[in-house]
């Protein structure tokens, strides 16, 4: 299991997770930080999860500038001070 990564929390997304602008979190992959990240605050989970392990096709996974849907997905594997970056698409013209 990977030691601490970061996760950082934009501002639209920040008060349903206790207004914080980054958390630290272990796991072994994004799903894994994922789920811990919902568990502990679980209005941001509703909003990141359109079901049980589905993510929700508004929100954009970053590991270390690198979108997950290019990687692994959600088994992306993460190392000791990976940064995680949460980006919920926006609408408009």
């Amino acid at each position: 299991m990977a030691d601490s990564v970061t996760v950082h929390i934009p501002t639209p997304l920040r008060p349903h997770a206790g207004d914080n602008s980054r958390l630290e979190l272990a796991g072994a992959t994004v799903g894994d930080v994922l789920e811990t990240l919902a568990a502990q605050h679980p209005e941001l989970g509703r909003r990141l999860f359109k079901a049980e392990g589905k993510l929700n096709r508004y929100i954009n996974i970053y590991v270390n500038d690198e979108d997950i849907r290019f990687q692994d997905n959600l088994g992306t594997a993460l190392k000791a001070g990976d940064n995680i970056v949460l980006v919920p698409a926006i609408a408009g013209g």
